[in-house]
């Protein structure tokens, strides 16, 4: 396993390499440019179109559903999790990184969303289907089909393999072991490895709901999601806040140190250049992990919302990277900083860490602050699981022309896969997602930029709607 650990770190390091950040990094400072900066000119209007259903809009589900469901995605152990593993590896300065990437992310996204709606078709059976594969074979033209059958098959890997399953799975039941048996008392063998009757436990229910969850496709993945994202974000935002305003006299020194880390000025000398791009690297690769801008995920969902016109979709979706990333994870991060927790025990990993710093910084007891977090990470990563899946089975479908016998069985071998997650090496794990969210990325990014002429054309018609105050609801 130790040899599995280090193959699959050295191919994570090669296709998180400095190509693939400069180019992700660069989609969203170019399209940044080519919108007119339309994420920060438009933040307030697309707040508002979150809450605010379209009329005589077309689709399945409703806009704020759409967000939900792809919320249901993004929002997860990339959040609680993926934060600590990036400061843990890359400093406190991964952080800063995180937020960068995120606002010229939030570009990215609305293209994403806004190509969604534009591009997206309607199936023999009357469901809209729309996505990276759509836009890239619709926009692009069908000499371009390869390029999209190469993303939808890098969604179908990512979601099995990677974001949607592992991952989210081994945090759920890292996080249940972590609160009701840390020092694993309770132990069985199996696969020749001791696992908790905590860590089996859980993941034998995770499994099992989101089975009969999963079994009822995306109008009951987004009437899940839309009762338990926003309850859980403001639930784990309000614990943030506490640990925040409890430690207020904290904070200017963690954003201090989150500032020298990004820029190396912690490092020795000679080192500096070397520190910078560790922390550029683990913070935009655990960035794009958490709100998926540029992955090409959101849009998959952006495309079933009920809407007619593709640039309140885009604003709408692109508010999931704010929320996400310039909300959620920006309070995760500052909690560890203030916390200490990483420099005064460097041997915890993963969830550990983030536990850590809710039990030192809360007001409550202990094992209250644990298992407060324990639910949220809970939540958050259940309703990943939800949302990928329904993800990787749109890519599915793309690939076999909607095959229901396809998807059947997809669904099932998904399941399977949440039941063997608990039962992976944390670093395998995310080194696998982290490998399959690069190139399931590159096609999208490629389709973005080709297609930018496009989003720059249809942003300029809308903005003039809003000024003549025609045609816009």
């Amino acid at each position: 396993m130790e040899t599995f650990n280090k193959i699959t770190e050295k191919i994570d390091n090669i296709v998180w390499g400095i190509p693939l950040i400069l180019l992700i990094l660069g989609c969203g400072i170019f399209l940044t440019i080519r919108v007119g900066g339309i994420q920060f000119r438009k933040l307030g209007l697309a707040l508002k179109y979150m809450f605010k259903d379209e009329k005589d809009g077309s689709g399945e589900i409703s806009s704020f559903a759409a967000l939900c469901t792809a919320l249901s995605a993004t929002i997860g152990t990339g959040n609680i999790v993926g934060v600590a593993t990036a400061i843990a590896a890359g400093g406190p300065g991964a952080l800063f990184w995180m937020e960068i990437a995120a606002l010229f992310g939030m570009a990215t996204k609305y293209s994403e969303g806004l190509l969604a709606v534009k591009y997206r078709v309607k199936s023999a059976d009357g469901k809209i289907l729309g996505g990276p594969f759509y836009y890239i074979e619709n926009g692009l033209g069908k000499k371009w089909k390869w390029l999209a059958a190469v993303f939808a098959a890098f969604g179908v890997v990512v979601g099995l393999l990677g974001i949607g399953t592992f991952a989210q799975v081994n945090s759920i039941t890292s996080a249940a072991n972590q609160f009701f048996d840390p020092k694993k008392a309770h132990t069985i063998e199996l696969f020749g490895t001791n696992y908790t009757y905590a860590q089996i436990i859980s993941g034998l229910i995770i499994t099992i709901l989101a089975g009969l969850i999963i079994i009822g496709g995306i109008k009951r993945i987004a009437s899940v999601s839309e009762v338990v994202i926003p309850l859980m974000v403001v639930i784990y935002v309000s614990c943030c806040l506490i640990i925040i305003f409890t430690h207020i006299n904290d904070v200017p020194a963690a954003f201090a140190e989150i500032f020298k880390s990004a820029f190396g000025l912690k490092a020795a000398a000679g080192g500096a250049l070397g520190a910078i791009m560790v922390s550029m690297q683990k913070g935009i690769a655990r960035g794009i992990f958490s709100n998926e801008a540029g992955l090409g995920s959101a849009p998959i969902a952006a495309a079933a919302a009920k809407t007619k016109e593709p640039v309140r979709q885009g604003l709408v979706t692109m508010t999931g990277t704010f929320i996400d990333t310039i909300i959620v994870c920006t309070m995760t991060g500052l909690t560890i900083v203030i916390s200490g927790c990483i420099d005064s025990n460097p041997d915890l990993e993963g969830v550990e860490i983030t536990d850590a710093a809710f039990r030192y910084g809360l007001p409550f007891p202990e094992k209250l602050s644990s298992f407060l977090l324990m639910t949220c990470l809970m939540f958050f990563a259940f309703t990943t699981i939800l949302g990928w899946n329904y993800y990787s089975e749109r890519c599915l479908s793309y690939l076999t022309n909607s095959s229901k016998k396809a998807s059947a069985v997809f669904k099932w071998l998904y399941i399977a896969a949440v039941f063997i997650g608990p039962y992976l090496a944390v670093s395998a794990v995310w080194n696998i997602a982290d490998i399959f969210n690069g190139l399931m990325a590159l096609p999208n990014v490629i389709a973005l930029l080709a297609l930018s002429g496009v989003i720059s054309s249809e942003t300029k018609k809308y903005c003039n709607k809003i000024k003549s105050k025609k045609g816009v609801n």
